[in-house]
This record gives C-alpha cells, sequence and structure tokens, in this order.
C-alpha cells in the first residue's frame, strides 16, 4: 500500500525538490569548471599551433604577445564558464528523466511562488537591501519559510507591508 501503482507520475516532495534543485547546480558548476578548462585548453592550442597569437598581436599595433595570450586566456575561461550550464542542463535532465516532468512542475510552482511574495526592491536602499530576490539561497522548506519571514521584516521595515498580495 506504500508504493504508488505502476504507470502513476512520480510524486517529489518539496525536499525531494529542493535537493535535485541543488544537485542541478552542483551539476551546473562542475560542468562550468570542466567548460572553461576544455575551452582554454583547445582555444589556446589552436591560437598557438596555427601562429594566430603573432598574427593577432601584429593586427593590433604591436600589442605584446603575452598581454594577448593572457587576455585570450581570460576570455575563453569566461566563455567557457558562460556555456558550462547549458550543458550542465543537459546532463541533469538525462540523468533524471524519471522525475523531469514534476521536477519541472514543482520548479514552475516554486517560481511563482518566489514572484508573489517577494518583496518591491524599489524600496531598497544600500543600509536595507532586500533579502535574496530571487529565492537562490532557499534550500529546504524550512528556508523557505525563513525567506517568507525576511521578505515580511523587510516589507515592515520599509512600511510597506501588505497583508494580501493580489
Amino acid at each position: 500500500t506504500g508504493t504508488p501503482p505502476p504507470g502513476s507520475p512520480i510524486q517529489l516532495t518539496w525536499n525531494d525538490f529542493f535537493a535535485l534543485r541543488r544537485t542541478r547546480r552542483r551539476i551546473g558548476q562542475a560542468c562550468s569548471g570542466v567548460g572553461a578548462i576544455g575551452v582554454t585548453y583547445y582555444g589556446l592550442t589552436t591560437m598557438i599551433n596555427n601562429g594566430y597569437d603573432s598574427t593577432l598581436s601584429a593586427q593590433l599595433g604591436g600589442f605584446d604577445p603575452f598581454m594577448l595570450m593572457g587576455l585570450s586566456t581570460l576570455g575563453m575561461m569566461a566563455v567557457g564558464w558562460l556555456i558550462g550550464p547549458v550543458f550542465g542542463n543537459q546532463v541533469f535532465n538525462l540523468a533524471y528523466r524519471g522525475v523531469l516532468g514534476e521536477f519541472s512542475r514543482k520548479d514552475s510552482a516554486f517560481f511563482n511562488r518566489i514572484k508573489h511574495h517577494r518583496v518591491d526592491p524599489t524600496a531598497s536602499s544600500l543600509a536595507n537591501p532586500p533579502p535574496d530576490y530571487y529565492g537562490e539561497k532557499i534550500g529546504s522548506v524550512a528556508g523557505y519559510r525563513r525567506w517568507l519571514k525576511d521578505q515580511r521584516a523587510f516589507n515592515l521595515k520599509t512600511g510597506r507591508y501588505r497583508a494580501t498580495k493580489s
């Protein structure tokens, strides 16, 4: 009686959802690191083997080749870091395809809750910044409750508290 019938969709609890959300973020970060190293390695290898470093430094008016390679390295690392989450999401989708539908529904519902309950950032200042506007630091149901309390405290502090939000 404790197991759902076969063929029924898997029900995720909110704590399971937050654990999967944390896993998705970690997979994305790992893929960002791999992407940064991979793009930098292959980019620098291509630049050096084909002589693009000296060609580019000559075209840029005698720009120092070492400076050019340093800036190229930073640029390639940034590009690799930014494309990493694209691959990370694909890895996550493949690894957790059994719960992906339910996870997507919970993710959408969670973001709608965040949009509904978050503070109005126009009331913020340097002395009173808005607390976690996108809910990125929420990692559990207790963390969500803490986030709601922080949002309410911010609204009370700024005088913009509304008991219900339409």
